[in-house]
């Protein structure tokens, strides 16, 4: 092989016999639970591409591939802090791709070239986070045999999509709690986007904690916005702000969305936390640099990168793992951003 050509993986042979990298590693070790033509498909496939000395170095070293929509802002720093420590410790190469925001989940046969081009350049599996892959795009990984992982996804996961994410039900009661202990009883909701699965488990949790304590939830005190960035706070929290009867608090669903709020009460002459308590979600950065700092729900989320990246790692190796879905603790961290009901 020449230095221009395209390094050949294991991923490579794989997509090329239209089998798992599972099953080239285990004709690679003489494994002998592969069916004969298998075994054949394969070997002929290592010998049309050469393969040789490389394969156990490439085996060893296994390439993931880490893709986002949009931007990569405070939550998703988080997670890639996350896959890429684990990445490290187990000697594992990490490539990340962005998607457009607006880009819709792709057709038919531009699903197939995406999967595709992620096999023949080296990819051992994928890792969304929190990414909308369609149908056509889940088909054509399954097909070439390129295992999948979520992190926190958007939408409740089939059984057939290992996923990992947070206790977000827990969370919101756990906010709930913290503001009710605090002697409010006028707390309002500010959320990203409804139908998100995160979205309707952070806002039931809040909701059965409040109903637990005997505190009402207005219909006008809940309001959910198009995402969970810091605009969709600057923008939303005004007309909560505006209420005859305005909340003392806020659970807002992300920590981009609460820092937004801060900025929307200081533009109309509240003070946080002496008028406005504010609590957010996810413990970011923003959460730790805000002013006031930010009390929040703590989403584990460089954990949930590590566990993401793990997972997919067995599943290359075609292991059997315990659960298609884990969802891992939230915590409240309580900082300066909340006080005593005024």
């Amino acid at each position: 092989m020449s230095a221009t050509e395209p390094r050949t993986t294991l991923a490579t042979v794989a997509a090329s016999a239209g089998v798992s990298v599972a099953t080239v590693s285990k004709v690679l070790n003489g494994r002998r639970d592969v069916a004969p033509a298998t075994r054949a498909r394969v070997q002929e496939m290592l010998r049309a591409h050469d393969y040789g000395s490389r394969l156990r170095t490439i085996e060893r070293h296994p390439t993931i591939e880490l893709t986002f929509r949009g931007t990569i802002g405070a939550y998703s720093s988080e997670i890639v802090q996350g896959v890429a420590a684990a990445a490290a410790e187990l000697g594992v190469a990490v490539t990340i791709g962005v998607k457009p925001v607006d880009q819709r989940p792709s057709a038919k046969g531009e699903a197939n070239t995406w999967a595709r081009n992620l096999a023949v350049n080296g990819r051992s599996a994928v890792i969304a986070v929190t990414d909308e892959l369609g149908q056509d795009e889940m088909t054509a990984l399954a097909r070439l045999r390129l295992p999948l992982v979520v992190i926190d996804p958007m939408n409740i996961p089939s059984r057939d999509i290992v996923s990992v994410g947070s206790t977000n039900f827990r969370g919101g009661q756990s906010a709930a709690r913290h503001l009710v202990d605090l002697g409010h009883q006028r707390i309002a909701y500010l959320g990203g986007r409804a139908a998100a699965e995160c979205s309707r488990a952070r806002l039931a949790g809040f909701r059965s904690e409040l109903e637990r304590a005997g505190v009402s939830l207005p219909e006008d005190y809940v309001r959910s916005m198009e995402d969970f960035h810091y605009q969709d706070g600057l923008d939303g929290a005004p007309r909560m702000l505006s209420l005859l009867r305005r909340p003392t608090a806020i659970f807002a669903a992300s920590d981009e969305l609460a820092r937004g709020v801060i900025e929307a009460a200081r533009s109309v002459g509240l003070s946080v936390p002496d008028d406005l308590s504010v609590v957010g979600f996810d413990d970011t950065e923003i959460a730790r640099i805000a002013s006031p700092p930010l009390t929040t729900v703590r989403q584990p989320l460089q954990e949930m990168g590590a566990v993401a990246l793990r997972t997919a790692l067995r599943l290359v190796a075609g292991e059997k793992i315990d659960a298609n879905h884990v969802e891992l603790a939230t915590e409240l961290v309580v900082r300066a951003s909340t006080a005593a009901a005024p």
